[in-house]
């Protein structure tokens, strides 16, 4: 996975503990959708190990 598309991510799971779902969705949305097959199934694979990372309390 590119650097800059972890980075995403690792921000989006910050804004959404923080309650800035919207926010979230637009930081991670576009590097989900630029990914070609072989970087979505890391993305799918780190969503999976990091739910954590979107639900735990601040």
């Amino acid at each position: 996975m590119h650097d800059s598309t972890r980075h995403a991510l690792e921000h989006a799971a910050e804004l959404t503990r923080n309650n800035r779902l919207v926010e979230a969705m637009a930081t991670a949305e576009p590097v989900i959708l630029a990914a070609d097959e072989f970087e979505s199934a890391e993305i799918r694979q780190w969503l999976v190990d990091h739910t954590s990372d979107f639900t735990r309390e601040v």
